[in-house]
């Protein structure tokens, strides 16, 4: 008896520290609650996880817990209860939320973030919905690009109409 208590202890144990490590190394993660749910449903929401590269997971409470406390983290405790899935998100730290709020739109009570773990910080639901709100990284990246090639563009077509009315005066 006491071989089999061991081993299911060494077993959460192993669970406890894969939670941890993902912690430690996403970007971002968000607990959520889920109820209800139909085998669809389920499936389409972890098939969107999946495409986006979103490690998504049903995990006991106590073990994430646990996690969270061997990193010295007691915030999340009051939210661990009731039924707990955890989005990590290794890339970035909006595509989890965005997912998962998205997906809160169309399955309404069914699905909701209980809250969320950015950047080494704990972030209660209202955080986590202003960071589903946020482009992705690449639509930044771009506006900003874009933002950044609006003066030399203006000063191209600037020059340009000089050019042009300094050629027309001289025929």
């Amino acid at each position: 008896m006491a071989e089999k208590i061991s081993a299911a202890k060494l077993q959460k144990q192993a669970v406890i520290d894969e939670i941890t490590d993902k912690l430690q190394r996403a970007k971002s993660v968000v607990i959520v609650e889920y109820k209800g749910l139909t085998v669809a449903e389920d499936t389409a929401l972890r098939n969107e996880f999946r495409k986006n590269n979103v490690d998504y997971r049903v995990l006991k409470n106590t073990l994430i817990r646990r996690a969270f406390n061997s990193l010295g983290i007691t915030a999340f405790d009051e939210y661990l209860n009731g039924t707990t899935s955890v989005a990590f998100s290794f890339e970035d730290e909006v595509t989890a939320a965005k997912i998962v709020e998205e997906n809160a739109k169309k399955l309404g009570d069914k699905l909701t973030s209980k809250c969320g773990y950015v950047d080494g910080e704990f972030a209660d639901a209202s955080k986590v919905k202003a960071l589903a709100s946020i482009p992705p990284r690449p639509v930044l990246l771009s506006k900003m690009l874009g933002s950044m090639m609006a003066p030399v563009s203006g000063l191209a077509r600037v020059l340009q109409a000089i050019a042009e009315q300094k050629g027309g005066a001289a025929e």
